[in-house]
């Protein structure tokens, strides 16, 4: 198997996005599968490798990525050495780094005979899944769309009332990483983008006009983004493909870091589902 860890993406922002790619080289074009991670998280998270090589394995060519704001960095893509970045992300920017690998790998010559350009889906976590919805929607050359444990709406995430007034008079508002520790910081453009680009930012308006195979997968003990999201998704989208992982939290009961080879039993299922939507 072929791996290839932090190449560097150029996107718009100014930063690199920090891309790797997982594949089996035997000169046959396959099925690109480009996976986003979540709020607070990194191509590196827990047992995403494990997962990239399930994929590889399977026959697809899998590329998964930090949004150039994410917090990492080129040296060091684990975590969040620079908050400065994180505190400039937005939604805006992870669909337009999305949009710069989705331009990226259907464009790079050393992939032109590993890669079928013309087959490619997007899997988004969390949400990341909010975003690979809106970019399947405006986006022609994605032909599938997968969400784990992904987000219906980004509007309500915002602070409510005093702690809005308090975010907008001091310009930013910190959260705290249960596993860092770090007070990650959000600044108030954060919420000025959204609503400057609130209609491309509709994953309810996004999903109910999606036409092309769309699977919803969601573990029924998550505690971060409630089931019913997921169901919101599926009642927007009739045709979508929904399948509750039973007894999975929100990361499908993985963790970080993430040590062995093997994965959760529920991981695995999700993997299982995910590889058979794709290749039927």
């Amino acid at each position: 198997m072929k791996i290839l860890k932090n190449i560097i993406v150029k996107g718009q922002h100014q930063k690199p996005i920090v891309t790797d790619v997982f594949y089996k080289e035997n000169h046959q074009p396959k099925k690109i599968v480009v996976f986003c991670h979540g709020y607070k998280g990194f191509k590196d998270w827990g047992a995403w490798n494990v997962m990239a090589k399930a994929f590889a394995a399977a026959g697809f060519f899998f590329v998964k990525f930090n949004f150039s704001h994410n917090g990492g960095t080129l040296e060091q893509p684990i975590d969040f050495p620079d908050l400065e970045a994180f505190g400039n992300n937005n939604y805006s920017k992870e669909l337009d780094d999305l949009g710069s690998v989705l331009d990226w790998v259907s464009s790079e010559e050393k992939f032109k005979n590993e890669a079928d350009v013309n087959h490619i889906a997007i899997i988004g976590h969390s949400r990341g899944g909010g975003i690979v919805l809106l970019k399947a929607n405006e986006d022609a050359r994605v032909k599938k769309v997968i969400t784990f444990a992904g987000v219906s709406d980004y509007k309500s995430r915002f602070p409510k009332k005093d702690n809005f007034v308090k975010w907008k008079e001091k310009g930013v508002f910190y959260v705290k990483n249960g596993r860092t520790y770090q007070e990650m910081p959000h600044f108030f453009q954060f919420y000025e983008d959204f609503v400057k680009n609130e209609q491309r930012l509709n994953i309810q308006k996004a999903t109910h006009h999606l036409k092309i195979p769309h699977l919803i997968i969601h573990g029924d003990k998550d505690t971060s983004v409630k089931i019913k999201e997921a169901e919101n998704l599926h009642a927007w989208n009739k045709t979508s493909q929904f399948e509750i992982i039973k007894n999975a939290d929100h990361v499908f009961n993985v963790s970080h870091p993430w040590k062995t080879e093997v994965i959760s039993k529920e991981l695995n299922e999700v993997i299982g589902l995910s590889i058979d939507f794709l290749k039927a």
